[in-house]
């Protein structure tokens, strides 16, 4: 058994889940992506009956044989983002080496018979919420109605339609979710320079759910602001607690964990004052440790087990 863990070794839920390996004696080994310029992979296809993807990466202080790698937990940032390479510029050796390095490792993490946390496949409906929103009301959540435009008029008619609409991202780069008020107004025409999601603002308290495995890990969160993230910016507070889940809903977040492939995911939920629970998006490189500090929960520890074999549905 070895473990791959790949991304920035000061990164919270990688230090986190690389503490619990060490811990529990489970062998692992760190690719540190800030060696990029240093880091070397060989990647060869064979006989998919036989060992279907085989390769070794070195870096100048490690060789890795990805035959050896039994589970892989990897969290990289975009490599073009790393100080080194972005000063380099575009196009630079440097900037075409960590484009190479970035796409062999996400070939691998496609293809390799190891268990993998989370697969590129797997991870890409994150990139479009609106498609990843339709994942979630096919497999039984409610979801909020949700309009994507880029016409004003729309917005209001939607605005008119729902009284209380929020605005956020379509794509999968973290996003502020906020309010739409009329101090937007004013600004309303601007949605014709960029497609724009609006949804209907569902009121009550928000849950965050961890599902690692068949483990679920569920946090009540109590904040009276739009984004309980953001809420410090507008001097509001957000208190982060442990709780259960009715079990119906548990089940419901291990079907859709499931059912979109990923063995540890990060659910919104929001249940509403009539007790409807409504499901806004899922997360499949959740930060999971801003939870964890709050609630005690092990989850970095469900997460070493898991990449160990154990409690995988």
């Amino acid at each position: 058994m070895l473990i791959l863990l790949w991304g920035i070794t000061e990164e919270s839920p990688l230090a986190a889940v690389h503490s619990e390996l060490t811990s529990l004696g489970i062998p692992s080994v760190f690719l540190d992506q800030r060696d990029i310029l240093d880091t070397e992979i060989e990647l060869s296809v064979g006989n998919i009956l036989d060992l279907p993807v085989q390769g070794q990466i070195r870096t100048w202080y490690q060789k890795i044989d990805l035959s050896e790698i039994t589970a892989a937990y990897l969290r990289p940032y975009d490599s073009r983002r790393l100080p080194q390479i972005a000063q380099a510029g575009v196009n630079s050796p440097a900037w075409q080496h960590a484009i190479a390095v970035d796409d062999t490792l996400m070939s691998w993490s496609e293809m390799t018979p190891a268990f993998v946390i989370n697969r590129p496949s797997a991870m890409a409906a994150n990139g479009s919420k609106p498609y990843q929103l339709e994942q979630i009301r096919s497999l039984g959540f409610k979801v909020p109605e949700t309009l994507v435009t880029t016409d004003p008029e729309a917005v209001r008619s939607f605005w008119k339609l729902h009284g209380d609409i929020i605005y956020k991202s379509i794509s999968g780069i973290r996003s502020k979710v906020s309010r739409v008020g009329i101090e937007h107004l004013e600004r309303l025409d601007n949605v014709s320079w960029c497609p724009t999601q609006f949804q209907q603002y569902i009121p009550g308290r928000d849950y965050r759910v961890h599902v690692v495995g068949t483990e679920i890990f569920a946090s009540e969160v109590i904040s009276q602001a739009d984004d309980y993230r953001y809420a410090a910016e507008n001097d509001e507070s957000t208190e982060i607690r442990a709780c259960h889940l009715p079990e119906e809903v548990e089940q419901q977040c291990r079907v859709l964990a499931k059912a979109i492939n990923l063995p540890l995911c990060g659910i919104d939920l929001r249940r509403t004052p009539g007790g409807d629970w409504y499901c806004f998006e899922v997360n499949p490189s959740p930060g999971f440790t801003y939870y964890q500090q709050f609630t005690g929960q092990p989850i970095s520890t469900a997460i070493a087990n898991l990449l160990a074999g154990k409690n995988r549905i």
